[in-house]
């Protein structure tokens, strides 16, 4: 099966140092590129030198120790060479919105490029299928592969490999399969080959960064998502509160986050010099 792309896709995959995507560092990457014209798909893998200690429990899942990444480059090596090979192209991967691209987009950012999805789609073939049947990506591979085993699994080209092979399972198993949510709403056949299409059902498209710390409202504002100002507008609270806009910029929240309460503020402000930010 062929992909229809109306733009370049890149699938990719991401050992760490940990689960933390802001305080823990990438080890190995691996991508594969599918291309709109049909070209033959690009693979790349790569380990890369952390900077810091690995966990013991990451290294007992994927294998991958300080010795093998020690002569390695580091993400800042590697940094612009990977943002322009990656380009404009729309993103994929297996539980890949909550952990590998903000794992990515923090990486690029610490090092002075910004991984923008606002105009991307995000592919994630883990939710698809934890929507339609919740399983892992083993029992994906044996539900939509012809009952294969995962040969090799937590290296992150096989992963990458297996989560390309269980999208076009999916593509073909749940085409003209209806979805009906948890209130009994029906969506007619949302599977299909279209990545819009896999993008709109992979994604909840109220919640705009990809820690899910920020959502729109009904009425398409910027609200928290998270502690006590929980489902508040962010323009007008920061610019009352410099304080918890402070506390924003300098904790451990992603730079996509940091970026958007920012604009927020400033919009405000903008549109009401009034009050002068206060």
């Amino acid at each position: 099966m062929q992909f229809n792309l109306d733009r370049n896709i890149v699938f990719f995959d991401i050992e760490s140092t940990g689960l933390n995507v802001i305080r823990d560092r990438i080890v190995q990457i691996a991508l594969i590129k599918y291309y709109k014209d049909g070209r033959e798909p690009e693979e790349a893998e790569m380990l890369i030198n952390p900077g810091i200690p690995i966990s013991k429990e990451s290294m007992e899942i994927h294998g991958i120790t300080p010795e093998m990444v020690a002569k390695k480059p580091t993400f800042r090596q590697i940094a612009e060479r990977l943002f322009n090979w990656i380009g404009d192209a729309d993103l994929g991967g297996y539980n890949s919105n909550r952990f590998d691209i903000p794992m990515l987009m923090e990486e690029f950012g610490r090092n002075g490029f910004e991984l923008d999805i606002s105009n991307r789609r995000l592919i994630d073939v883990q939710r698809i299928f934890y929507k339609m049947e919740p399983r892992t990506l083993a029992a994906a591979y044996r539900k939509f592969c012809g009952g294969k085993e995962i040969e090799g699994a937590h290296n992150a080209l096989v992963d990458v490999r297996v989560t390309v092979d269980v999208l076009k399972g999916q593509l073909a198993h749940y085409n003209g399969v209806d979805y009906i949510d948890g209130d009994g709403f029906i969506t007619k056949a949302p599977i299909k080959n279209d990545m819009q299409a896999l993008h709109d059902f992979s994604n909840d498209l109220n919640l705009i960064d990809v820690t899910q710390r920020l959502k729109l409202n009904s009425e398409g504002d910027v609200v928290f998502n998270f502690g006590k100002y929980i489902n508040q507008a962010v323009g007008p609270l920061v610019a009352r509160d410099r304080n918890y806009y402070n506390w924003i910029m300098e904790k451990e929240f992603t730079f996509q986050v940091k970026k958007i309460v920012k604009h927020e503020l400033e919009t405000f402000i903008k549109n009401n010099p009034r009050k002068g930010g206060k």
